[in-house]
């Protein structure tokens, strides 16, 4: 589906469903150098199981127009006028890595909006090494290699991840190759660590949220790892942990896992 966001023309995978408003809202906000379908198993179960998806992709990234996001706080703002452009009044917000940082900025920022925040892959602050910032910047193929290493935790993934044999360090390189060539005028790699390492509203942002949380973390998590979590986990006010055997990708590699620990969480409506 294509809303008008800010002015631009922004995609969002909704299951194949049309968008009911007497239903509540699940949005599923993705990291740096993704799109929609790091979701696709999980919305698409949202989607046939009583909820309205918007899995979305973020401004200057594939399929949406409009500048990438240069901070956590320009795209928390572009998701709560996301819900404003598809009439939506209070949803759900899912975020992984760069997007769980946005979807805690947005319950922050408009707290009656939002009715679960769920941040998977998360961390605070979300420090990115001088080398990978460099790298992104001047080398971003280079770049995009070594965050595959240190975002996976096993070479074979289980068969229900994408079908025996998928090779997940591939298949995750070749997302993040497509994410970058699909903007030519900016660097959406480099933009999207840089708004993460230069983040520093997280404490604020979790003790103003007011709807219950959900922090899902991987127990392998290089990128991101489960003890640098702990300032956002301790001042939450309705939180609850996760953790399931996955490193940083955690829908591919623990498909099943995370699609779980969100059902629960967001309890789906009889």
């Amino acid at each position: 589906m294509q809303l008008v966001v800010q002015g631009h023309p922004t995609y969002c995978y909704t299951g194949g469903k049309e968008l009911d408003r007497r239903k509540p809202t699940a949005v599923f906000i993705h990291g740096v150098l993704n799109d929609h379908s790091v979701w696709i198993l999980q919305s698409r179960w949202f989607a046939n199981h009583g909820w309205n998806v918007l899995a979305l992709d973020l401004p200057g990234h594939c399929r949406s127009a409009g500048p990438p996001p240069a901070s956590v706080e320009d795209a928390a703002d572009f998701v709560l006028a996301l819900l404003d452009a598809a009439g939506i009044p209070q949803a759900a917000l899912i975020g992984h890595s760069f997007g769980s940082l946005i979807a805690l900025e947005a319950a922050a920022r408009a707290p009656e909006r939002v009715t679960h925040l769920a941040m998977v892959g998360t961390a605070y602050p979300m420090t990115v090494s001088p080398m990978l910032l460099e790298s992104s910047l001047d080398d971003p193929q280079r770049a995009i290699g070594m965050v595959n290493v240190f975002s996976h935790a096993m070479l074979a993934p289980p068969p229900s991840t994408l079908g025996p044999g998928t090779w997940l360090y591939g298949d995750s390189r070749a997302l993040m190759r497509r994410v970058l060539a699909s903007n030519r005028e900016s660097n959406v790699f480099h933009i999207g660590f840089k708004a993460c390492n230069d983040y520093s509203n997280g404490e604020a942002a979790i003790a103003a949220v007011r709807c219950p949380i959900l922090f899902l973390l991987g127990d392998a998590d290089q990128m991101t790892p489960p003890r640098a979590t702990r300032k956002l986990i301790d001042k939450a006010q309705n939180g609850r942990v996760v953790t399931v055997p996955a490193g940083h990708s955690l829908m591919r590699e623990a498909p099943e896992e995370t699609l779980s620990a969100l059902a629960a969480f967001l309890q789906p409506p009889n």
